[in-house]
């Protein structure tokens, strides 16, 4: 680069150096855990009654069935799906909150352990106060007998305005 200082090229030099490592690094990301025996559990907290699928790999032996242990949730069998090992549990509502081991055991003697969290049961709570509402008590102030008084009121002006009507007609044409 004619015209551009020594410490301008270096450091071009070293930009590009970087950017170049880190287009590099990620472009064999995908198979983090190629060849290697692991165990994931997804969400790895949940709350006690929840649902937690479990990924899994015995290595370069993937399509043997495996199985997956832990006080979390008891004993599940894990089979083969597109080069993993999968499984689904449910973690009993009435499990105790805490920090679960969950272990892998491979048909070929590998193993490997992660860890599962397990919260309180979710509890449903109250939605906020938005008014009314067909399942509203009384005490919300929402006016609900006012509005039905209205209402019938209205019911029966418009009742009687049609009567008025009707009996005007008959005398219109019957005279």
């Amino acid at each position: 680069m004619p015209g551009v200082s020594h410490p301008v090229r270096t450091l071009a030099g070293l930009a590009a150096a970087v950017l170049i490592g880190t287009v590099a690094a990620g472009v064999d990301a995908s198979p983090a855990y190629a060849g290697s025996t692991y165990v994931e559990a997804d969400p790895s907290t949940v709350h006690a009654g929840g649902r937690v699928t479990i990924r899994a790999s015995c290595g370069d032996d993937n399509t043997s069935q495996a199985t997956v242990e832990s006080d979390a949730f008891g004993r599940v069998i894990v089979m083969p799906d597109q080069d993993v090992l999968t499984g689904q549990v449910t973690v009993p509502g009435s499990k105790r909150p805490g920090r679960y081991p969950v272990d892998l055991q491979c048909q070929n003697g590998n193993t490997a352990t992660t860890t599962l969290t397990v919260t309180g049961t979710a509890h449903p709570t109250r939605g906020p106060d938005a008014g009314g509402g067909g399942t509203a008590s009384a005490s919300t102030g929402s006016g609900g007998s006012a509005l039905l008084v209205g209402g019938i009121a209205a019911i029966g002006l418009g009742a009687g305005i049609g009567l008025f009507a009707m009996r005007r007609r008959r005398a219109d044409s019957g005279a």
